[in-house]
């Protein structure tokens, strides 16, 4: 049975103690095999879904990872290693990576390790979409390849569901509580997003942008994704938004990289998530009982909310009107006989 080990500095692997329940690394083939499962037509989720008479909670972890040889070791380790409270899988899709990650994976062994290569670089939501074709959990979660999120945060964003009380739950970073950011421009970008995506929606997210986000994995196949980037985060809380669904928000901790460190998201990536925001928001009509398939206990949570009619979505479009398009020339605009036979006389 081989052992996970961290790259060492040299490019050499340093030993780890060995995975206790490791026995073969299911890998899955290449991008041409992949499911296209998450981007399917909505389909009415039935009640019975996650009933208590449904079959055990089961997590499939979902990693994309591009070019995180330095880490990736260390994360995947640190999540198998984990006491978790139900069943679950990792699922890592290698996003095209030209370092050391994909040498990294094929020396992985455990059964609850799934491996996943795209030949080329597609992106962070990309490889999300085939991480969720190939799950076969009843809830999935999100999970970077950055040591930016500790593995042991995620037994903690699983309790609300193991309760019973929701079916959505965000892992939320709070601002100056067990977080260190590198960069102040990224930490106003996200609390402005979020403010952005609290007025357009009435809701009241603490971080939009966080990693975990724990959710059934039939609500996120119901959606029509269209985000192959980073858009997708954004692209999936607009969407429940959208729905009326306010997600469970619990503490995580986090530890930020930086640019030389890493990271990969850039300013532009804002600018195309405030769009996504908008463009999500202003869409046509959306089914109306996807939150049936919502546990919610008390109904607190994982259950839809009062969404916006028809009257307020007018005055939303209209109040943005000038910002998607420009207001036409004056001389263009359409104007009454009267008014127009009104101004003349008085000229």
């Amino acid at each position: 049975m081989a052992a996970i080990q961290p790259p060492g500095e040299s490019g050499s692997h340093s030993p780890l103690p060995p995975i206790e329940s490791g026995i073969t690394r299911r890998c899955v083939g290449n991008d041409t095999a992949a499911s296209t499962e998450s981007s399917a037509p909505y389909q009415a989720i039935s009640c019975s879904s996650f009933s208590s008479s449904a079959r055990p909670i089961k997590l499939s972890i979902l990693m994309s990872a591009y070019n995180e040889g330095d880490t990736i070791a260390r994360v995947i380790y640190d999540i198998l290693q984990i006491n978790m409270p139900c069943g679950f899988e990792l699922i890592v899709v290698d996003d095209g990576s030209t370092d050391k990650t994909s040498r990294i994976l094929s020396e992985l062994d455990d059964d609850r390790l799934i491996v996943y290569h795209h030949p080329t670089n597609r992106g962070k939501g990309a490889a999300l979409r085939s991480a969720a074709s190939l799950a076969t959990g009843t809830h999935i979660l999100p999970f970077d390849a950055d040591l930016e999120y500790l593995a042991e945060d995620i037994p903690r964003v699983l309790e609300p569901v193991l309760k019973g009380r929701c079916s959505v739950v965000y892992g939320t970073r709070l601002f100056g509580c067990n977080t260190v950011y590198q960069s102040f421009r990224y930490a106003a970008a996200n609390r402005l997003l979020t403010r952005i995506a609290n007025i357009l929606y009435d809701s009241n997210l603490s971080d939009l942008h966080t990693c975990l986000k724990l959710m059934p994995l039939s609500i996120m196949r119901s959606f029509a994704l269209s985000e192959e980037g980073f858009g997708l985060d954004t692209e999936l809380t607009a969407l429940l938004l959208r729905h009326g669904i306010r997600p469970f928000e619990v503490p995580v901790s986090y530890y930020s990289r930086s640019r030389a460190q890493g990271k990969k998201i850039r300013s532009r990536d804002a600018i195309t998530c405030a769009w996504i925001l908008l463009r999500v928001r202003l869409q046509g009509r959306l089914p109306q009982n996807l939150g049936d398939g919502l546990s919610g206990g008390n109904g607190h949570c994982g259950v839809p909310v009062a969404q916006f009619g028809p009257q307020r979505a007018g005055h939303i479009r209209a109040w943005l009107g000038p910002i998607i398009a420009p207001k036409p020339p004056v001389g263009l605009r359409p104007r009454s006989g009267l008014r127009r036979e009104s101004r003349t006389r008085s000229c």
